[in-house]
Order: structure tokens, then sequence, then C-alpha cells
């Protein structure tokens, strides 16, 4: 079991920032864990516009760029809702400082709940005595709690198995009956039901929110006044490659799913279709309501202690992705 930790003082750790610089000082260079930007760059001839030096690094999730910024060898990754929050309890104060979301959350959501072969799982309401997978400083564990607490059920209705997310670890959990329930995303939504399906196994939707998607970076790296110019270009340069696959899905397919993530050219026509249109809003203020509503319901079920969702969020960023998409 994840124990809670003490949170710090994280308001203390969130100083009003100094305004971001107007250009990049010469010789500045990031250290970048975005792979998805990174393809989407380079398709689309962007990454020969940025006007500074990018080391890019192959790194993604929430586990992964917590050990790189800790080591001090990664200066912004790219992640969804959970690790942020889960970092500042953690004793490492990181910030987020761009945001996209999709534009029919609910219609294409990340997840979907897995249910093993031959258990009777329909609605939410059915997770009443199941065993459902959790891991509870991921997304996947966040989407539980939200579930339960949209099923009007208490943690102590069901039980919670602690797995990592990794890979295909639910999937299998689920086909060797594991567990009864888990979320499962992306492709693999489509392969547990191509290879378990015959043998019973479902999945339903949840009705949630779980589309949340940033860039976060250490708070000691948003203290560096030209590491942090750099980062307001780079999220510019994001959010219009962000826009490129929206409006070329087609060479998405091709160029990302098939020739980079060597997957074929159903799976990646089936990604494309699950994430429909992603927007980057100018305007944090329902994104960190929505935040502060996971963080609070993170603190009651884990025993963590609550802090204000606004020392998460570095404002100077706010409308950086807006704009850089407008002066297109």
């Amino acid at each position: 079991m994840i124990m809670p930790v003490a949170s710090g003082n994280i308001a203390a750790r969130a100083q009003e920032p100094a305004p971001l610089l107007a250009t990049v000082p010469p010789g500045t260079k990031l250290v970048v864990g975005d792979p998805q930007t990174k393809v989407a760059l380079q398709l689309s001839g962007l990454i020969d516009e940025i006007p500074f030096e990018i080391e890019w690094t192959n790194l993604s999730g929430g586990p992964q760029t917590s050990e790189a910024f800790r080591a001090r060898a990664l200066d912004v990754g790219s992640v969804a809702e959970i690790p942020s929050i889960f970092a500042n309890w953690n004793d490492l104060p990181v910030r987020n400082i761009a945001y996209r979301e999709r534009e029919d959350p609910i219609g294409h959501p990340i997840y979907r709940f897995g249910i093993a072969p031959g258990v009777d799982v329909k609605t939410l309401a059915d997770f009443r005595g199941k065993r459902i997978a959790f891991s509870p400083g991921q997304a996947q564990g966040a989407l539980v709690l939200r579930a339960l607490q949209a099923a009007g059920l208490a943690k102590t209705d069901v039980t919670l198995v602690e797995l990592p997310s990794t890979g295909d670890a639910y999937p299998i959990a689920l086909a060797s009956h594991q567990v009864d329930v888990a979320p499962i995303g992306g492709v693999l939504i489509r392969r547990y039901l191509n290879q378990y399906g015959a043998d019973g196994a479902t999945v339903i939707e949840h009705g949630l929110r779980d589309d949340p998607s940033h860039l976060y970076a250490p708070q000691w790296v948003l203290d560096d006044p030209a590491k942090a110019a750099a980062l307001a270009v780079y999220v510019g340069f994001w959010a219009r490659a962000t826009q490129w696959v929206n409006d070329n899905p087609q060479a998405w397919v091709e160029g990302y799913y098939v020739k980079d993530q060597g997957l074929n050219q159903e799976d990646g026509q089936y990604l494309v279709e699950l994430t429909g249109k992603q927007i980057v809003p100018a305007n944090w203020d329902e994104v960190v309501a929505r935040h502060q509503k996971t963080i609070d319901l993170l603190a009651t079920e884990l025993g963590y202690e609550p802090y204000s969702a606004e020392q998460i969020f570095d404002r100077r960023f706010e409308p950086l992705g807006a704009t850089a998409l407008a002066a297109r």
C-alpha cells in the first residue's frame, strides 16, 4: 500500500514567479520528455522552427518523468492529471505549464472499464463486491475512485487490488481473473475484446471525464529565467503540434502509430477515432476547479493532506498555447 507522506509547505514552494522573458537567451537548452509531440513536430516540419536546442528523451508517464526530475535529468514532461498532484505530495515541487483536453471527453474517453470474462458488470453500480485493479498514483487509480464516488459506493464496498498499470498488466489480470474490473485504455481496449471477447470479456463506459493532458516542469526549472522562457516558446509549438495532429489524422496514423510505434493501420485508425479532436483552452479556471475536486477526493480516500490546486499551475503560461494557435 502506498502510504501518505508529509506534503511539506507546498504554498511556500509556489511563490509568485517572475515575468517570463520576452526572448530565449542564447545557449539555452531544454531536455524534453514528450515523445508524441516530438514526432508531430517532425512530421509537420515545425521542429525546424524551434529557436533553441532540445535534447529529446523517450520518457512519458508520471513515474518515469518524476524519477528523471529528481535526478535533474529532465526539464519538462508530458503526463495526465495525476502525476503533478502526487509529485507535490511526495516532496517533488512541480507545476503544470500547458493543458489540453478532448473536444468531446465523454464521447471519446481515454479509458473504459474492462470486465473479466464471465463477470456480470454492466454499470458502475455493479462494481459492488468486485475486485478492482487500482494504481493509487496514476490516472487509472483516480478514475477508479471517481467511478466509485459516481456510483455511490465506498472503498469498503469493493476490494481494491493494487497493481501497476504498466503495459498490458491490466488485461492480463482480467483474463486470468486476478481482478474482476480494471480501467484499460488505448489500443488495449480493442485488443482485450479481440482476444478475450469470445470468452465473455466485455468493457463498459464510465461516463466520466478522464481526458486531461499536461506539460509539467519542476519548480527549479521554472525558477530559471532562461529555461522558463524556452518553455514558454515550447508550449506554443506543443499547441501547434496538437492542432496539426487534429488536421492531419491519416498522416498521424502512418507517421506515429505505424512507423514510430509499430502498430498496424487498423490499430492506428482506432486510436485516432478514440481520441477525437483535442483542444487547448485559453483559460484554466475550469481546469483548476476540476483538479481541486481530484485533489480533495484523493486526499479523503488515500489519507493525504489537501492543498489548493492553484499551487500546481503556473499561470504565466496559461494563454500561450491558445495564443500560438490564434497567430498561425
